[in-house]
């Protein structure tokens, strides 16, 4: 944003999130049975980019001393931690999601934790952002959207997917979805859940303090 002081301009840069054209906030409603599918972003999270060797035990233990929680290295899973989530990726990935005041300290102890040890710690939070489809359409609306079985999508795994003609990560949270993509595909991924939904009612979930 550009400001003039004085005849001086001046830049003074505002931190918004990739769905903010679309005003959620102010659209936001309590759930009920009026609509079948309700969504919204969970804006400005923290996204912490960690790769290492899985198999190294020296990595998987510092890792566990720098976060209080083991790394979860089985496929496609994920856990949930006091602060936050930890996505499996890949072998050697996993994508750490946390409050966005949280992302520094978070970032700084796996840094010095895993200091001499091949491996790598990246901020994304710039990168990604994180929408929740919740109601008693909430699946028959992803079907539209994904070729992936939402039947084999039990609690506690990942997995990286089709969402029309881009691809995101998926996972159940709470009673209903949620999907981690890049920032760069916020508008696509959105216009394509609200015409996916227009057979079962769309609104725009009111989010849950701390959220």
């Amino acid at each position: 944003m550009l400001s003039s002081t004085n005849n001086t301009l001046e830049f003074n840069p505002v931190m918004q999130s990739p769905l903010h054209p679309f005003g959620l906030a102010a659209k936001q409603e309590k759930i009920n049975d009026s609509k079948g599918a309700w969504v919204n972003e969970i804006p400005l999270l923290g996204y912490i980019s960690l790769r290492g060797n899985s198999q190294n035990e020296t990595f998987v233990n510092a890792v566990k001393s720098a976060l209080n929680v083991a790394l979860p290295t089985k496929p496609c899973s994920m856990i949930y931690t006091t602060w936050g989530s930890i996505l499996w990726l890949s072998p050697d990935e996993w994508l750490i999601i946390c409050k966005r005041d949280q992302r520094a300290s978070l970032q700084q102890s796996l840094e010095t934790g895993l200091t001499g040890i091949h491996s790598q710690v990246v901020d994304n939070s710039g990168g990604y952002t994180t929408v929740q489809l919740k109601g008693k359409n909430a699946s028959d609306v992803l079907h539209h959207c994904t070729v992936y079985d939402l039947n084999m999508l039990q609690a506690g795994k990942v997995v990286g997917t089709t969402f029309g003609k881009l691809s995101l990560y998926l996972h159940q949270q709470d009673d209903g979805y949620s999907l981690v993509f890049r920032r760069s595909f916020a508008d696509y991924i959105w216009r394509y859940l609200e015409r996916s939904a227009l057979p079962y009612g769309f609104g725009i979930a009111q989010l849950n303090d701390g959220q």
